[in-house]
């Protein structure tokens, strides 16, 4: 079995735990947990005939009072970037970590998460600001970790380009 670590990164409160929980135990609670530093979970996959065992690593949210530690992601084989739809400077938050996941990691195979697909009346984040990383080469998931939708399928799209 191939072991492969991912990264959860975001800004507080975009749902990075809310969307592991939802992957690995298809639970949603709408209780608000704060991460303190690192939580881990796993969820075993089959992909392309490969069976792959994903180390998710759930990172506190960065904010003005606690950054991620470049030493956190040491390791990794790839990161999911989150965003919140309904707070477009988590979106900033976001380029922010993964400049700081590119100069750790160097060049590994990331996706971008704008989560709360649920809540879109109250989305504050642009089309305009997320087809721009898409021209970049960002690969861009609309995810909602209380409904599910996109989580398993950004999840496993991850994994493939991790096996590549």
């Amino acid at each position: 079995m191939i072991k492969k670590k991912v990264c959860m990164l975001g800004s507080f409160a975009v749902g990075k735990t809310s969307l592991v929980q939802q992957f690995v135990k298809s639970i949603f609670s709408e209780k608000y947990q704060t991460t303190i530093g690192v939580k881990i979970d796993q969820k075993e996959l089959r992909i392309e005939g490969q069976d792959v065992k994903l180390l998710l690593w759930d990172i506190h949210g960065e904010d003005d009072f606690q950054k991620v530690r470049a030493s956190y992601l040491t390791g990794a084989a790839g990161f999911m970037l989150v965003a919140d739809g309904t707070r477009s400077g988590t979106l900033d938050v976001a380029k922010d970590l993964k400049q700081l996941a590119d100069n750790t990691l160097g060049n590994k195979p990331f996706l971008l998460l704008v989560n709360k697909s649920d809540l879109t009346e109250d989305w504050e984040l642009s089309g305009a600001e997320v087809e721009s990383l898409k021209e970049k080469g960002w690969d861009v998931y609309f995810t909602s970790a209380k409904t599910g939708e996109n989580v398993e399928t950004a999840f496993r799209q991850l994994t493939q380009q991790m096996l590549r």
